[in-house]
C-alpha cells in the first residue's frame, strides 16, 4: 500500500521545500501564545483557555509521556502553529496485551492547506504509534474528509457510535 506521502490529492498540492520552514514537532507550552487553541477552534468547539488552565492540561498530558503525543507544525516566518494532531496509546489485554493507536484533532489552519501539512501530521502520529509497538491505528472523521485518510492508507471500517454528556 502507497504511504501517505507517496499519494496525491488535496494535501499535495503546492508541496516542495517547506519542511525547514513548517518543521513538524511535540507541542511545548509556549505554543498557546502562538495559535494553537485558535487553530483547534477550527476544527471543533474550543473556547478560549487561560494560561493557568492550558499549563494544567499541558501538565496532565506531559505525565503520561509517549502514551499521549501531540504534534504541532510551526510556521517559522510568522511563529504560528498551522497545523497539528493527536495519537494516544490505548493498552489492551486483546492481542497480548496489545496496544491500540487513536490519532485525534488532526486540523490544518485554513490559510496553510495544500501544502501537505495534513500528511506530515497523520504519517508522524502513525510512525509514533508504530514506534511504540501498536498493531494498529484508528481514527474517526467526517465524512467529507474519508478520502483523505484514504489517501494516507486507512480503510474504512466499523461505525462510529457517540454518546455526548
Amino acid at each position: 500500500m502507497e504511504s501517505c506521502e507517496s499519494r496525491q490529492g488535496p494535501e499535495a498540492e503546492g508541496g516542495g521545500g517547506d519542511d525547514d520552514l513548517l518543521p513538524i514537532r511535540r507541542l511545548e507550552i509556549s505554543d498557546k501564545s502562538k495559535g494553537f487553541v485558535e487553530l483547534l477552534a477550527q476544527l471543533s468547539h474550543c473556547p478560549s483557555l487561560s494560561d493557568a488552565d492550558f499549563r494544567a492540561r499541558f501538565a496532565d498530558l506531559a505525565a503520561l509521556g509517549d502514551d499521549h503525543v501531540i504534534c504541532v507544525v510551526e510556521d517559522r516566518r510568522t511563529g504560528r502553529i498551522v497545523a497539528t494532531g493527536s495519537v494516544f496509546i490505548e493498552r489492551k489485554f486483546l492481542r497480548g496485551c496489545g496496544k491500540v493507536g487513536h490519532i485525534e484533532d488532526v486540523v490544518v489552519d485554513a490559510a496553510a492547506r495544500g501544502r501537505r501539512l495534513g500528511q506530515r501530521v497523520v504519517r508522524y502520529l502513525v510512525e509514533h504509534a508504530k514506534g511504540a509497538g501498536c498493531y494498529k491505528v484508528i481514527l474517526d472523521c467526517e465524512r467529507d474528509r474519508k478520502a483523505f485518510y484514504e489517501k494516507c492508507g486507512f480503510t474504512e471500517k466499523s461505525v462510529q457510535m457517540t454518546l455526548y454528556f
